[in-house]
């Protein structure tokens, strides 16, 4: 490798969500609460769904495998800021920045197949209910799941190779609490063509397709729900996608907000304000939005609730 690839940045200096001493308190405790509601309520969801049998359907399937993501997503980004704060530090080590930044990607991509998975399936419960079992086989929803963590790991790796070979030599210093691709390209002091390139084809592709199958699965899920003759019976098969919309549109608006603002003042002021909810209050409300929405899921995670409060007396 030529002396031009070599960085010679050993480390990147994450400045957080602000400078003030009482705002950095206030932030701290708000991000180990939220952080600790996520983890609690995406491992409740968890174990709900396996522990009830009658759980043990696709959309369950889907379900958990989000809540892990989500546990996951949230794990790579705020325990760190939390260390940070403990330790009066602001370092990441050069390659700790870009562990951080390859698994926040495949974990993000990851949300983003999980939920064009879900609208199929969900797609396929309405559109197509005689037919469901056959079509949603277990070998199937496997084969989705591990496809998914192919492709999102596959993805990711070629941005970091990518990120790797590019040369930081002077400013290190990160507006952020976490360690994001845009950034660091403004950090670069070498030719970032390829880099950007990548992102507005390959990433692009990888990002809009699975919003672009949202969108045509719940087109045909409001045709099928039109077609419904009884009203009620309408709403009732339209309301199963309750949870699902409002998560969809949780995660869409934040990305939208964080990724495709025009503005040049990327990441500050409210654009921070949007990184936060798409890193660490996104994954905190999931668990919420679908275990409330969900009759089944709400007697589920009171079976929990009920043998851990039993098995404790």
């Amino acid at each position: 490798m030529s002396s031009t690839n070599q960085s010679s940045v050993s480390e990147f200096l994450l400045l957080g969500l602000s400078r003030q001493p009482q705002q950095q308190q206030l932030l701290f405790l708000l991000f180990l609460i939220m952080y600790l509601a996520t983890v609690l309520g995406n491992l409740l969801i968890i174990l709900a769904i396996s522990t009830d049998s009658h759980l043990h359907t696709p959309m369950y399937f889907f379900l958990s495998n989000l809540s892990f993501v989500d546990v996951c997503f949230s794990s790579t980004t705020v325990p760190k800021a939390l260390a940070n704060h403990i330790l009066g530090s602001q370092a990441i080590s050069f390659s700790g920045c870009l562990t951080q930044l390859y698994f926040l990607g495949v974990f993000g991509n990851m949300d983003n197949f999980l939920l064009a998975v879900m609208s199929y399936d969900r797609f396929v419960a309405i559109c197509h209910p005689l037919h469901y079992t056959t079509k949603m086989t277990r070998q199937l929803c496997v084969l989705l799941v591990v496809g998914s963590w192919v492709v999102a790991n596959m993805n990711c790796l070629l941005h970091i190779l990518l990120m790797a070979r590019l040369s930081f030599c002077a400013d290190n210093i990160i507006p952020h609490f976490f360690c994001d691709e845009t950034p660091l390209l403004k950090l670069s002091c070498s030719d970032t063509h390829l880099n950007e390139l990548m992102i507005l084809t390959e990433g692009a592709v990888v990002m809009v397709t699975p919003f672009v199958c949202i969108l045509i699965s719940y087109i045909h899920i409001t045709c099928a729900v039109l077609r419904v003759s009884s009203p009620r019976g309408g709403w009732k098969a339209f309301s199963t996608c309750g949870s699902h919309l409002a998560v969809v549109c949780l995660f869409y608006g934040t990305v939208i907000a964080v990724y495709f603002n025009p503005s040049s003042s990327h990441l500050a002021g409210k654009d921070m304000a949007a990184a936060v909810m798409y890193a660490v209050l996104t994954p905190m409300l999931n668990p919420f939005i679908y275990s409330l929405r969900n009759s089944d899921m709400k007697a589920a995670l009171r079976k929990v609730l009920a043998m851990r409060f039993l098995s404790t007396q």
